[in-house]
């Protein structure tokens, strides 16, 4: 009930009375009453006059299950939350829960990550108020080959929503790192469980700096957060976390009509700050120099060099600017 008051106060125009509370949730006023005082003890200020009602002020830094579904406005993401003060990952919860049958959209988050996974095995512990760690699970009917194009799918709804909710513009390094004034603030790992022509599910992991205040030396010239990148100002992380999840539904049931990034690649071209810049593709065989011109339909990045074009798979190399980290 009290997902629901939330999203009543967030929705109304001026106050809500507590009769109207009562008639819509079949309740006595008595329930009502303490469903508004935990809210008040969560540190939601909510303002109650009498023959008004009440009226909800400002909503607390909070990452709870209430509070992110009481913000989503999606048909089948994230409508099953669960939230956890600290966790070791939320990949290996998600995966945990695809496996005892909980639905396509389920979505795990942690306010902080003990051991926390990213590329190639690295992990990391992530400190509680200062970031969003999340992971949706989906079990999309796709062929096994196309799923590392979701990666891509995601970065591109991150970056829509870190730009939507705080005004700073979000870019895409290919493929899937997010950066805000040529900064690594996002990444991304997915995973997949799957036969050999069938997905069994796949879990998509996103690691956003929000309030992170410092970052070690060695990483400080191309890490950071988006409060500092937007001065010091504080964000609602529940409200990125509820775009995010909006945008990745709605580009993710594109993908799906194709199997492929065709009706997405114009938009992920505009957000990619690779493009048409010098890049080296670090090919275990051979790196390479050349201009990044944008991506395939595939999710590949097209790569021009002075001799021909190459396409470079996601996953298989890594691509760093010649003259800085984008």
């Amino acid at each position: 009930m009290k997902e629901e008051i939330l999203r009543l106060l967030r929705s109304a125009d001026g106050y809500i009375s507590g009769q109207e509370l009562c008639n819509r949730f079949r309740v006595s006023r008595t329930a009502v009453w303490k469903a508004i005082n935990q809210l008040k003890e969560a540190g939601y200020e909510i303002e109650a006059q009498q023959n008004k009602g009440y009226r909800l002020m400002a909503a607390p830094d909070l990452m709870t299950e209430a509070e992110i579904k009481s913000l989503m406005h999606t048909d089948w993401v994230a409508k099953e939350v669960l939230y956890f003060d600290t966790i070791d990952s939320t990949n290996i919860k998600a995966q945990e829960l695809a496996e005892k049958g909980y639905p396509s959209g389920t979505l795990v988050v942690a306010d902080k990550q003990e051991s926390g996974k990213g590329r190639r095995g690295r992990s990391w512990v992530s400190p509680s108020g200062t970031g969003i760690f999340m992971t949706l699970m989906i079990k999309p009917d796709i062929n096994p080959n196309n799923a590392s194009m979701l990666t891509l799918v995601a970065a591109l709804a991150v970056a829509k929503a870190i730009t939507s909710v705080t005004g700073e513009e979000a870019l895409i390094k290919w493929p899937n790192d997010i950066v805000v004034n040529g900064k690594k603030v996002c990444g991304i790992l997915t995973e997949m469980n799957a036969q050999f022509d069938y997905i069994n599910h796949i879990v998509v992991g996103i690691g956003i700096n929000v309030h992170n205040e410092s970052f070690p030396e060695e990483i400080s010239q191309m890490a950071s957060s988006l409060m500092i990148e937007a001065g010091g100002k504080r964000f609602h992380r529940a409200q990125i976390i509820a775009e995010t999840m909006s945008y990745f539904e709605q580009y993710y049931d594109t993908f799906l009509k194709t199997q492929d990034l065709s009706a997405l690649v114009r938009e992920y071209d505009e957000l990619l700050v690779n493009r048409n810049k010098s890049v080296r593709v670090l090919d275990p065989k051979e790196p390479f120099d050349g201009k990044a011109m944008g991506i395939t339909p595939k999710g590949e990045l097209i790569v021009d060099t002075w001799e021909s074009r190459k396409l470079v798979s996601s996953g298989e190399v890594s691509v760093r600017g010649i003259y800085g980290y984008v």
